[in-house]
């Protein structure tokens, strides 16, 4: 008998989780319009874009002063050397736009968790991801990145 209402009590117990977990609160973020509206993205943005404008107008210069060589063996030295001081800045541009993004989803990351112990909600996920219900939060979290 006590094994009886044993098993009914953790049965109860257990259909009480499963209910209370049926009933998350999900938080949802479009990060496309975060980004948008988070000036510190838009500067770093506006940082990787000159970087990657100094690349191409490198390459410009270089193909001008292609032009003005001479001999086979100037512009075999020449290619080597622009193709190893390009790999060096296209290689800087990379680490330069990573951490950046990094630093960006970092400080969104933040705001979220923050949010989400506000709200009370269980998860915050993309609002790609949701079809149906959910709470959006991007605004929150719009507004706690300024």
């Amino acid at each position: 008998m006590k094994n009886l209402k044993m098993i009914a009590l953790l049965m109860v117990a257990g259909l009480t989780m499963t209910a209370n977990q049926a009933f998350a609160e999900i938080g949802y973020i479009d990060y496309q319009k975060v980004l948008d509206n988070y000036p510190a993205a838009q500067q770093a943005i506006k940082e990787i874009d000159a970087k990657n404008l100094e690349l191409q107008q490198f390459m410009v210069d270089k193909e001008r002063q292609f032009k003005n060589l001479t001999t086979p063996v100037q512009k075999q030295n020449f290619e080597s050397q622009t193709t190893n001081e390009f790999n060096t800045k296209r290689e800087a541009l990379y680490k330069l736009q990573t951490s950046k993004e990094e630093q960006i989803m970092n400080q969104v990351q933040a705001a979220a968790r923050a949010i989400m112990v506000a709200q009370k909600l269980d998860a915050i996920v993309s609002d790609q991801v949701i079809f149906v219900g959910g709470v959006d939060i991007t605004d929150l979290v719009i507004q706690k990145l300024k």
